[in-house]
């Protein structure tokens, strides 16, 4: 598998997807116009990792701001993580978020809670 990477733009966040390192990565603005065609590529990018995944997958979300159309993506691929993690992988999801964002560290708090993945939710200073 080739490692997945797209550029951010204003309204997308820029993706890093590097199956030898089992690091996954998504940094910006989550707002694109077709949430479902914008996460496509990484969906189906996890779909073919879930059957060889790495020993260890680390996922790294930092993000500003997204919408509630980016959320049901999000969840779809943290659904793709804990089919790793069931499989007795190690993964876990680090969810940073600036201080004083309460939206970012509500959001991360919410996905927490609905998944059965390891969640850590950061809080950096910018």
């Amino acid at each position: 598998m080739k490692p997945l990477l797209i550029e951010g733009t204003p309204q997308t966040p820029s993706m890093r997807f590097d199956l030898n390192r089992g690091l996954l990565e998504i940094k910006g603005i989550s707002i694109p116009e077709n949430p479902v065609e914008f996460y496509k590529p990484l969906i189906e990018w996890l779909e073919q990792y879930i059957s060889k995944p790495a020993n260890k997958t680390k996922m790294n979300i930092h993000l500003e701001y997204f919408n509630t159309s980016s959320s049901k993506c999000f969840l779809e691929i943290f659904k793709k993580l804990e089919v790793i993690h069931k499989a007795k992988h190690n993964v876990v999801v680090n969810w940073y978020y600036v201080e004083d964002d309460e939206d970012m560290l509500a959001a991360g708090e919410d996905f927490e809670s609905v998944l059965s993945i390891p969640f850590n939710i950061i809080e950096t200073e910018d």
